[in-house]
């Protein structure tokens, strides 16, 4: 990876973009990707979109979300403890003695997850901490200086855990999930830009907000741009490190190449031109099933209007909704390259449907 990418994938990984509060993420993602656009709109709930050829007829996507999980300041006890709900699928169970960010209008807020200690507890009857029993200590004495400091009730807490680089081989920190992706459609675009190819369509560089509450920004967004096909990008589950079901969850290794899904929101065409691709490419790929739905902006995109031709292509991740959320650098590359193999392989007005 060429040093300016990576510096960018760091310090975009490094800032906080709660679930309806990515904008200042946001920020960082349009000033990278401007020099490799013609033009770009955001919504009013934040999403941004990046567009080359803005006046073709034919629109295709490619796609991925901005948001990270999160937490809301719901009761602040008189002693000055603070009680959460979640703002997408945070997990209790790994916030004790984890820092946060405490984001109020006086600027941010640090605060820890407290939790008794070993030496009070039963241990023979300890429990899992639930939302219900973890709280945060911002350091206050009682809930009137919890105020003084900005916090209120609905202030967005993030955890406080920064980027780094395990091995050689593998990029850990917190909202990996799904930025890393808004970080591989930047580098799709400025692929395209640099080696000055004229697609023959309009390319929509989509990163879309809210996608861990319901997939809500990119509902909004498929709307307002009508594509005709859309190719989505997520983090799907690495199942190799212990407690995994592989008979439930699949065989998927991390640094054995991006996964290709199979299901019904996935239309078979553009899945299979997407294999072609890879093969032809020789992009090491993964396969994996999903049931109803894919779980990702995907759904959203192929039910949208008429009907979008619509695919997932996912990146191997470790340890999901932690901090420590982990893909090999070797996926990451090969993700860019596949979606950037596979647009210049789309035709104008190409016709996906199964009969004519």
């Amino acid at each position: 990876m060429r040093q300016e990418s990576f510096d960018f994938l760091q310090k975009y990984l490094n800032n906080s973009s709660p679930t309806g509060f990515e904008s200042e993420g946001q920020k960082l993602w349009l000033d990278y990707i401007k020099p490799y656009i013609d033009d770009y709109f955001v919504d009013t709930y934040g999403t941004v979109v990046g567009v080359i050829n803005p006046e073709a007829e034919y629109k295709v996507v490619i796609e991925a979300h901005a948001d990270e999980i999160s937490w809301f300041v719901n009761y602040i006890t008189p002693e000055g403890y603070i009680y959460l709900k979640r703002n997408g699928g945070s997990d209790a169970l790994i916030a004790p003695s984890k820092r946060v960010n405490i984001y109020t209008a006086k600027g941010i807020v640090k605060a820890v997850f407290g939790w008794p200690a070993i030496h009070v507890r039963k241990v023979e009857q300890d429990k899992a901490p639930t939302i219900e029993t973890v709280f945060l200590d911002c350091g206050a004495a009682n809930r009137e200086e919890v105020e003084k400091m900005g916090i209120h009730v609905g202030c967005v807490a993030t955890f406080e855990d920064e980027f780094t680089v395990m091995n050689d081989k593998f990029y850990v920190g917190r909202a990996l999930d799904n930025r890393v992706g808004g970080f591989m459609i930047a580098e799709v675009a400025r692929l395209i830009h640099e080696r000055k190819h004229n697609l023959p369509f309009g390319l929509y560089i989509v990163n879309a907000v809210q996608e861990e509450i319901g997939l809500r920004g990119a509902e909004m967004i498929a709307h307002r741009i009508k594509p005709d096909v859309a190719i989505v990008t997520d983090v799907t589950h690495d199942t190799q490190s212990p407690m995994y079901e592989k008979k439930t969850s699949g065989d998927i290794h991390c640094g054995k190449g991006p996964v290709i899904a199979y299901g019904p929101a996935v239309q078979n065409n553009v899945r299979d031109l997407i294999i072609n691709t890879a093969q032809e490419k020789e992009i090491p790929f993964q396969r994996s099933a999903v049931s109803r739905a894919t779980g990702t902006d995907t759904d959203a995109f192929a039910y949208s209007n008429a009907g979008v031709a619509s695919a997932l292509i996912s990146l191997p991740l470790k340890y999901m909704h932690t901090t420590v959320e982990t893909v090999h650098k070797d996926d990451v590359e090969n993700v860019i390259k596949l979606i950037y193999e596979t647009i210049l392989k789309i035709e104008d007005k190409q016709d996906f449907r199964y009969l004519k």
